[in-house]
């Protein structure tokens, strides 16, 4: 299946290493078979950080980077 993300929303974060981020929000879209021109939403959103890590999304909106102790906590006002 041919897929490919959608922004949907970028912010800032700060990590508990001190460090700024930037959180990119995707939806995943998906090829609609048939139809080489039109995409449509799979219901699947991931986030990640503008260098391309992952960051895990807990249900209460806790963020961490995956693969890592790196805690993000969204920053206000930035």
């Amino acid at each position: 299946m041919d897929t490919r993300l959608h922004l949907l929303e970028s912010f800032a974060a700060v990590g508990s290493d001190g460090q700024r981020y930037k959180v990119c929000g995707y939806e995943r879209l998906a090829l609609v078979p048939g139809n080489a021109e039109r995409w449509e939403p799979t219901g699947v959103a991931e986030y990640r950080l503008d260098d391309g890590r992952h960051v895990e999304m807990a249900k209460d909106e806790a963020m961490r980077v995956a693969g890592s102790n790196i805690v993000l906590t969204r920053a206000a006002g930035l």
